[in-house]
């Protein structure tokens, strides 16, 4: 099987419609998408939309936090004020049948194989951010799946767990390719498609083939300055958008 994983797209068009222009002509059997695909960014309307319509294969999709928020699930007490500002904003502006697709998103953790499980934050807490060994620990410790791909952090990374401990390491560079091993275990992130936090600007994502047990990441360019003309043209905080150009 092919996986297409996709994940914190933050309502950034731009930055997910150059995603799918990458990877137009390859074929995935399943595509995952981790959570968070609106707020922050001013073309949720899109973002949702090709989520809706424009994947591959079956597509199992997780709610992240700012999706609760924008779906008024929570009131966001726990957000800046940009974050909550930029919420309020997608939630008055969200098509009917869009927020309503937004708030049925199911939660998080969620078994696609016996292999392949995923989550927005961490399979024992969907908001809850996954930095640390000891937090990678915990997982490994009180969750069983071989590979279970995460999002949330912003950040591309990995954690594995074998007999001598774990392993921690984040991802840089515009590729990076992992050969799974059967008897390890993975915690495995993307990065973030809308708003990336290593950075690096470029919008991030990756892929998995079940059958050769290949992992990749992947980085993109895509057209920030507008993403941020569209940001302040529509009256959110300039602060998204400075963001974008520093990949923070």
């Amino acid at each position: 099987m092919r996986y297409l994983i996709l994940t914190d797209m933050h309502g950034n068009w731009e930055a997910f419609a150059a995603i799918l222009r990458h990877v137009r002509g390859e074929e995935f059997d399943v595509t995952l998408v981790l959570g968070d695909l609106v707020g922050y960014g001013a073309g949720p309307n899109e973002v949702v939309e090709a989520v809706k319509n424009s994947l591959w294969g079956e597509v199992h999709v997780v709610r992240g936090n700012h999706d609760k928020v924008v779906a008024e699930i929570e009131d966001g007490a726990n957000f800046n004020q940009p974050a909550l500002a930029a919420a309020r904003w997608t939630t008055e502006r969200l098509l009917p049948a869009n927020l309503r697709y937004v708030r049925e998103l199911p939660r998080g953790p969620m078994p696609v194989s016996d292999e392949v499980h995923i989550c927005h934050g961490s399979p024992l807490d969907e908001d809850a951010y996954v930095f640390s060994i000891y937090d990678a620990y915990e997982i490994f410790s009180h969750y069983e799946a071989p590979v279970i791909f995460f999002g949330h952090t912003h950040i591309p990374s990995l954690f594995v767990r074998h007999e001598e401990g774990i392993e921690v390491a984040v991802v840089q560079g515009e590729s990076f390719t992992l050969k799974l091993e059967k008897d390890k275990r993975y915690l495995l992130n993307p990065g973030s498609i809308g708003q990336p936090r290593d950075r690096d600007p470029r919008a991030a994502y990756m892929t998995y083939d079940s059958g050769t047990r290949v992992a990749r990441w992947q980085r993109v360019d895509y057209a920030i300055a507008k993403a941020q003309e569209r940001i302040i043209r529509s009256g959110l905080p300039k602060v998204l958008a400075d963001r974008l150009a520093l990949g923070v």
